[in-house]
């Protein structure tokens, strides 16, 4: 075994960058994808790289053999993929078609004939203009689908609309590179028979690689994985998941699209779960070298000679593809938020931009410099997605917040109430104490920071708000001169604790009960204001001590008597540090 043909000097530094750089970016609240597509860009034969020359000792610190890393990091969108195909099931698919063929179809064709047009009239001929509107119709599915699921958005409407979208260019990517080898070939087939052959082969080949897939992979896991060791399930897990993504590719299909099949598959076993926590770590790093890859491959010097050009070329991109991706989601019944949100994410453009202009101008019906210049725009687009994907997200939760209750989230049926209780935090604690209070017929109000969910609160009949408790001109509006108590459930332990001292500096009287971590947490509450603090592991734990004493033999009242003394002393600990904090 050579060491050249391991590349270990090309691994160790990638290792280097995602062990020790990459963890930085965390400290710094940055985008983990933004930390690797930085380190690419300086560890690239576009950055130190250039720099060899003058200091030898740099060639222990940068990666020059791009192609043999783009080749790998490939892997890392073939397991993203695969692990979305996981998450989800053929039922949900099928339900998501309309979005998948309709938002996705329409925003492909739309915006490659716009950026057809556009190119054409910058002189670009039609040919090349045909192959350029068709590479930046296509968004990238890596740095996209990775967000969202760093972001924990894929279960949001942005990300279904996302990912919608996303999966439709991937079945997109056959009939655009059949497109080029028939423009390329000039033959006497038309356009329509052609795209009709290479849609017909890619469902032909869909639809064998899952019927065979329902045949096989169930039966072979059980089989398998009844007796397998570790070793040799996560031997079988990989041969699934590479054989697929090889077996698509053969049939002209995107090995991502084969990895989405596998997941897909695998999704409807009893095993699915052991293979999402098995898979994950292979996942994470080779879509960190993909991202990786993709920094290296943007060249500085490139951008240097021309930036006002590519700088209005980037913004030109997302100018174009942002309004129509935006009015095609609202046209198919999505929000303004989640609109707003999904055009901005997947205003760049993407991995495939790579393979397909990188094709046309082999075959010659795109200028190499035109070539150069575009998939520079392409690495710089995808450079900036992290960044914009967070101003987006802050531009979305404004426009949730106005949609939320129709614009007026804080103002009606609160005026006027007198002896209610306003609940803070309308999470599971905060819908358990408001059913009882319902049950009850006692009145309240909730506040709640989550303004996307507030809309499906109400619909159950629930007076719940949007708004920050911690500002006590929103709770003098909910009537706290006049409620019977203030309830702050929450589980983010600071925030707790300011709204309760908060409540307790402009409202001395009113009884305050909160929810606390732990014990030492229950004890500040407690200090800052409140009446009474719930230690919500000391209830836990309460609770399932009596249920281990009974089944352990101990009568059921004696269990309860003793777990109920516990009880009163826990409580009396935290009222003897209220009572050692009053002055």
């Amino acid at each position: 075994m050579h060491i050249q043909t391991l590349n270990l000097h090309a691994v160790i530094v990638f290792l280097v960058a995602a062990g020790v750089v990459v963890p930085l970016f965390y400290r710094l609240r940055l985008s983990p994808v933004l930390g690797f597509l930085i380190v690419g860009l300086l560890i690239g034969p576009h950055g130190f790289g250039r720099f060899v020359d003058v200091a030898p000792w740099l060639q222990y610190a940068v990666i020059t053999d791009l192609d043999g890393v783009s080749a790998l990091a490939e892997l890392g969108v073939v397991f993203l993929l695969f692990m979305i195909g996981l998450e989800l099931s053929a039922d949900r698919l099928w339900a998501m078609r309309r979005m998948v063929f309709g938002l996705g179809g329409a925003r492909v064709v739309l915006t490659g004939v716009v950026i057809a047009v556009i190119a054409s009239s910058f002189g670009n001929s039609p040919t090349a203009a045909v192959v350029l509107g068709a590479a930046f119709s296509l968004s990238s599915t890596a740095i996209v689908m990775a967000l969202l699921a760093e972001n924990r958005r894929l279960g949001t409407r942005v990300g279904r609309t996302g990912f919608s979208i996303l999966l439709f260019q991937d079945l997109a990517v056959l009939p655009i590179l059949f497109l080029i080898s028939a423009l390329a070939a000039q033959g006497d087939e038309s356009p329509a028979i052609a795209f009709g052959m290479a849609i017909g082969q890619a469902l032909f080949a869909i639809v064998l690689i899952i019927g065979i897939g329902r045949l096989l992979i169930r039966p072979l896991f059980r089989f398998i994985g009844a007796d397998a060791s570790r070793e040799m399930f996560l031997a079988l897990v990989l041969l699934v998941i590479i054989g697929t993504a090889v077996a698509t590719q053969q049939a002209g299909l995107s090995m991502a699209l084969g990895a989405f099949l596998a997941g897909l598959l695998l999704a409807e076993t009893e095993y699915r779960h052991e293979i999402e926590i098995d898979i994950a770590p292979f996942k994470g790093l080779l879509l960190g070298l993909f991202f990786v890859s993709v920094g290296m491959s943007l060249d500085i010097a490139q951008f240097a000679a021309t930036p006002g050009l590519i700088i209005l070329s980037v913004c030109g991109l997302f100018l174009v593809k942002c309004p129509i991706i935006y009015l095609l989601a609202r046209l198919f019944g999505e929000p303004r938020s989640a609109a707003f949100e999904a055009a901005l994410l997947l205003g760049q453009g993407g991995e495939f931009a790579f393979l397909v202009v990188g094709l046309a101008a082999s075959l010659n019906l795109i200028p190499s410099d035109t070539a150069q210049f575009m998939l520079m725009v392409t690495g710089i687009t995808m450079f900036a997605t992290p960044t914009i994907a967070q101003i987006a997200r802050k531009i979305g939760h404004r426009l949730e917040i106005r949609e939320a209750a129709g614009g007026d989230l804080v103002s009606g049926p609160t005026d006027g109430l007198e002896g209610h209780v306003i609940i803070v935090g309308y999470g599971r604690v905060g819908q358990m104490l408001g059913a009882f209070l319902t049950a009850h017929e006692l009145p309240f109000v909730a506040l709640d920071a989550n303004a996307g969910m507030i809309p499906r609160f109400r619909e159950t009949g629930a007076s719940v708000f949007y708004g920050d408790a911690s500002k006590p001109d929103l709770l003098r509006k909910f009537g706290a001169n006049n409620a019977a108590a203030l309830v702050v459930t929450m589980d983010n332990a600071t925030t707790v604790e300011h709204v309760v001292a908060s409540a307790r500096r402009n409202w001395p009287d009113l009884n305050i009960f909160a929810r606390a971590h732990d014990v030492d947490h229950a004890t500040q509450l407690v200090a800052g204001g409140a009446n009474h603090a719930v230690p919500e592991t000391t209830e836990a734990s309460l609770q399932l001590s009596e249920l281990v004493l009974i089944s352990a033999g101990i009568p059921d009242h004696a269990a309860r008597h003793s777990v109920e003394a516990r009880r009163q002393l826990e409580q009396a600990a935290v009222d003897e540090s209220r009572r050692g904090n009053t002055p």
